[in-house]
């Protein structure tokens, strides 16, 4: 199994790493390090070094409960770091993780190779369009809800048929776009709990 990251195929058959680089201010995960330019090529490179195939670039934060953040904001943090780190590291896959599509689409000319969607599409019918014009594999997720009320008590009756369900029709819509690489996120943490 292989995915088609700008023309460079990666193969799956052995794990792949994939770092997480944050450049919001209110990130749970490490507060917003990496906002300024300097710390996020630095922090770039030690996981490269590391052994990260992928770096995934996230501008809005995604955690329980976070306030959406205009387009203009997401734009404002996300395109000089990326440019950035495209001409220091040529060589490096970027993913990005972003719901909107008129990020995505600069996103991807500037020269990142995947994109990331907590909301498989929900949050901006676009987003799975231009993914598909630009040939590049797309990262679905589930999410029951909104950032919001995700974690406000999420009920299932069968969380695996329900995903089941979600993730088949999901697929599809992928592929009526034109996607043809499709990486499939469970999600844990976005509307989940641990009764299930």
């Amino acid at each position: 199994m292989t995915l088609n990251c700008n023309g460079q195929l990666i193969d799956l058959n052995t794990p792949k790493i994939m770092g997480i680089l944050n450049l919001t201010p209110d990130s749970f995960y490490d507060g917003g390090k990496y906002i300024d330019v300097e710390n996020a090529l630095r922090k770039t490179e030690e996981m490269l070094l590391d052994g990260a195939t992928f770096i995934d670039i996230g501008a809005c934060s995604s955690k329980p409960g976070a306030e959406e953040i205009s387009e203009e904001e997401e734009s404002r943090r996300l395109f000089p770091v990326l440019e950035k780190l495209v001409r220091k590291f040529p060589h490096a896959l970027f993913s990005i993780d972003t719901c909107r599509s008129q990020i995505a689409d600069e996103s991807l000319k500037i020269g990142a190779c995947m994109i990331n969607d907590i909301s498989g599409g929900k949050f901006d019918s676009k987003l799975m369009k231009v993914v598909g014009k630009h040939c590049v594999p797309y990262v679905l997720m589930h999410m029951k809800g909104n950032l919001k009320n995700m974690q406000a008590n999420p009920k299932y009756d069968d969380i695996i048929q329900e995903m089941l369900y979600y993730f088949s029709e999901k697929v599809q819509e992928a592929y009526g776009h034109g996607i043809n690489d499709i990486i499939i996120d469970p999600g844990f943490g976005f509307g989940k709990n641990i009764e299930g």
